[in-house]
């Protein structure tokens, strides 16, 4: 069963993954991202460091992924968009266990094990989980959102971010 789950999360994820390939990727030194980007990421929380950044340019909007470690040694990943305002951040990514995830949120997807999986927290408070299927890296099989009153659900499409 819970193969069966996976493939129909894999199949969904795979359609709702649409124009992957209008997506243009650079890899960045820590040097490289762009100052306003760079002193957002290190405002957002303290005492973080980059440790490597991609952009990416898709669908009209260009974004920097924004990758370091706290002084604890724990890894956080900005993703910032580049707004007519100027850099803003629209997620805040960790990986986390599984059994980490709140209750709701395993409730939501019952059937999975995922490989990996990670907690993306949105501008607006809500909170994305990402389920990676054993064997597929690239695109989560799986999206869950759990809304700030702690009402979780499983995506039909992509998270725009």
């Amino acid at each position: 069963m819970k193969m069966m789950a996976w493939m129909a999360a894999a199949t969904l994820a795979g359609c709702a993954v649409t124009g992957a390939s209008d997506v243009r990727i650079t890899d960045l030194e820590p040097g490289d991202v762009p100052e306003k980007v760079r002193a957002l990421a290190e405002g957002a929380a303290q005492g973080f460091r980059i440790s490597g950044a991609q952009k990416k340019e898709r669908g009209g909007r260009t974004y920097f992924d924004v990758e370091g470690n706290l002084p604890d040694g724990s890894e956080l990943e900005f993703d910032i968009l580049l707004t007519s305002a100027g850099p803003e951040i629209v997620e805040t990514q960790r990986d986390i266990a599984w059994a980490d995830a709140p209750v709701a949120v395993r409730t939501a997807a019952p059937e999975v094990s995922p490989a990996r999986v990670i907690e993306s927290t949105q501008a607006d408070g809500t909170v994305i989980y990402e389920l990676f299927a054993p064997g597929m890296p690239s695109d989560p099989a799986i999206e869950v959102a759990l809304d700030r009153q702690g009402v979780a659900r499983v995506l039909q499409e992509r998270w725009p971010h």
